[in-house]
């Protein structure tokens, strides 16, 4: 079978595939940090899935507080109209992606805007119902697909942060790095081994 995981620049779900003997390549924008760029490539024209993780900075609900007319952030965040235009832009891109002529596809994303701009997703999964301790709400998009089921249900792990929070211990840094938000944007490798093994 032929799978392209789009905006994937780790190369876990890739990976997941090619060891179950699919022909799966990953593209995104970024250079690939999986190993193998030979699998990293622009999008081709015919595929029988499609798996996709769009970036989610400005469709997440997390950032509505920055929509509104506001002064300019020291961090060079977008704020006001600047993020409303890269909201529709993101949007977009998504339904670009919802929109291609491919009988499987997966979208994933964060919690956010898509479920009123489009439509609810089809299932919310999270890491520790595939072996991993750590909380990650997602949503899932499918077409032609069944919902991915969960394989291996551990308890979830979290941490109080000092103003008294309740935080995924994984997630939780105070300090903002491009690192950081890559380490996060990352597929786990437990749900990325259902994918291939379910819908491969």
């Amino acid at each position: 079978m032929r799978v392209l995981v789009a905006c994937e620049e780790s190369q876990v779900v890739c990976k997941a595939f090619r060891e179950r003997g699919h022909e799966a390549y990953s593209c995104d924008l970024q250079a690939c940090s999986g190993g193998h760029p030979e699998w990293h490539l622009g999008e081709g024209s015919e595929w029988d899935l499609i798996i996709a993780h769009p970036p989610c900075d400005y469709l997440t609900v997390t950032g509505n507080k920055w929509l509104k007319d506001q002064p300019a952030r020291k961090s060079g965040a977008l704020v006001g109209a600047e993020r409303r235009k890269a909201r529709e832009f993101a949007i977009a891109f998504f339904m670009m992606i919802a929109n291609k002529k491919c009988k499987k596809i997966c979208i994933e994303n964060p919690v956010g805007i898509m479920s009123t701009e489009w439509r609810k997703p089809d299932q919310i999964i999270q890491p520790f119902q595939f072996g991993h301790p750590e909380p990650k709400k997602t949503c899932l998009w499918l077409q032609g697909l069944p919902k991915l089921q969960a394989t291996n249900i551990v308890e979830p792990e979290y941490t109080i942060s000092k103003s008294g929070k309740r935080h995924a211990a994984w997630y939780y840094s105070p300090s903002p790095t491009p690192e950081r938000k890559k380490n996060r944007s990352k597929t786990f490798r437990g749900i990325a081994k259902a994918m291939a093994e379910q819908w491969g």
